[in-house]
């Protein structure tokens, strides 16, 4: 599977540090200043700052080689929606997964009517390039609308109860909100969850996957599949 090639000249440290910063503030719940004090630990001294712009230059071409190697999803959808303020502004994070779990995409939008699951259920199509057998909703009105626009022959599961997968896959931003103390600016928040979410896609473990030697199994294929992404295997 073709993958873009990073590189990393022109930085001072080698690519397998600023790569390993990445991945430590993207898979766990760290602020950049725990990176810091991590790397520092291990005799690398380097500030917070560089560790951001890190993050900000490598981190979506990386989430894009591992969207590439990413399997074909499920072909039941929930979608689903979050509100996140910005700068004391409301906006909302529109979310898709398959009933595994894998976060489809994300979309952040300044509003909840029917464009925006429209937009959402566009580009889910154009991205994974077929149409599911169904898709799961909470009752807002504004996902039928959609739907009937843009797939009307699409089954559609419209129940609050039905749709816990979607709504559980919020925890994980909401943990990463907590730490980061809010959010700067609608772009800066939209390219965070688009690599947050590639990150944990590649490190989240199925169900079927649960044994202490299957997860630890599943472990290290997600290590070489990172490494892979960011061009340092």
């Amino acid at each position: 599977m073709q993958t873009s090639a990073i590189s990393y000249k022109r930085h001072r440290f080698p690519s397998q540090i600023i790569a390993h910063a990445v991945w430590l503030y993207m898979r766990f719940n760290l602020s950049l200043r725990e990176v810091e004090e991590m790397l520092l630990e291990r005799g690398i001294d380097v500030s917070y700052e560089t560790i951001r712009r890190w993050t900000v230059k490598f981190g979506p071409q990386i989430a894009q080689n591992l969207r590439r190697r990413q399997a074909r999803p499920g072909d039941v959808w929930h979608l689903d929606e979050v509100v996140v303020k910005i700068a004391d502004r409301s906006f909302w994070l529109w979310r898709a997964v398959d009933q595994h779990g894998v976060v489809l995409d994300e979309i952040l939008q300044s509003s909840r009517n029917k464009p925006a699951a429209k937009r959402l259920m566009l580009r889910l199509l154009k991205r994974h390039g077929f149409v599911p057998k169904r898709i799961i909703t909470d009752k807002l009105r504004s996902y039928g609308a959609a739907k009937r626009d843009v797939a009307p022959g699409l089954d559609h599961w419209s129940h609050k109860g039905l749709n816990n997968r979607a709504e559980n896959s919020h925890l994980p931003f909401r943990k990463r909100e907590r730490v980061m103390q809010g959010h700067r600016s609608p772009g800066g928040l939209q390219r965070f969850v688009s690599v947050h979410s590639a990150t944990r896609n590649c490190f989240f473990v199925p169900s079927c996957r649960r044994t202490a030697l299957t997860i630890r199994f599943h472990r290290l294929q997600a290590l070489d599949v990172w490494k892979t992404a960011a061009n340092i295997a």
